[in-house]
């Protein structure tokens, strides 16, 4: 997906995924952040959107900065006020010194963007040594394309079926009507040796299973309650 697209549906997801409106950002996503970046000084938010996730943290104490490349989005989380700080920027070249932040979060951003690599090299760069990485994922194992719950009338049973894990994809996935967006599957030890190759290492592993509000809306989740949709991870720099 172009610049020019995010560009273009930056309004869909400020109506539909911000301030209250998307239940996993306010029951689960959002306060996973808080509790994972707790008490650190200074914040990267990369991908931030409009700005949610970086004017929660801030609440909390943090000096936080968000960037996104989006300029729609940029001009939006300014104009929503909290105390975070906002600049135009791609997470392949983040306009920071080396060490500058003690903490940096990317919510939901790296299934968007390929190559996926560069961003995490720059978070390894701009993150100070000992300081952590909150990473966000759709679950690439149990959301990898095709993925879905079985409900066989024929052998009588229901399972949850996994899709094709271990090779890289692209799914165009309808999110609102007209509205396509890419998601790129990669294994998880993708993400996980690109990490380490910049010193971040896994502390903390987060599955939790999807949250009441959103299993609300999408009665026919039900079934698969006990299969997680969101995958955290929590690093530290060495």
């Amino acid at each position: 997906m172009s610049d020019n697209a995010w560009e273009t549906h930056a309004g869909w997801w400020q109506e539909h995924f911000t301030d209250g409106a998307d239940p996993e950002y306010e029951e689960q996503v959002l306060p996973l952040a808080s509790e994972h970046l707790a008490g650190a000084a200074s914040v990267l938010d990369v991908g931030c959107g409009e700005g949610q996730l970086s004017r929660r943290i801030a609440a909390g104490g943090s000096w936080v900065v968000g960037v996104d490349i989006t300029a729609n989005q940029i001009t939006e989380a300014a104009a929503r006020g909290g105390d975070a700080r906002f600049v135009r920027a791609r997470g392949e070249a983040l306009p920071f010194a080396a060490g500058a932040f003690d903490a940096i979060v990317i919510c939901l951003t790296l299934e968007h963007l390929a190559p996926f690599e560069p961003a995490v090299h720059e978070v390894g760069r701009v993150l100070a040594p000992g300081g952590r990485f909150v990473l966000f994922l759709n679950h690439p194992l149990l959301q990898a394309p095709d993925s879905g719950w079985v409900d066989d009338q024929i052998l009588g049973e229901q399972y949850w079926r996994v899709g094709p894990y271990l090779e890289d994809g692209v799914s165009m996935e309808e999110v609102g009507p007209g509205i396509k967006l890419p998601f790129m599957h990669r294994p998880l030890s993708r993400y996980i040796n690109v990490m380490a190759d910049c010193g971040l290492l896994v502390e903390h592993m987060d599955e939790p299973p999807p949250p009441p509000g959103f299993l609300a809306q999408a009665p026919e989740y039900s079934e698969a309650a006990l299969i997680p949709r969101l995958l955290l991870l929590r690093a530290r720099k060495h």
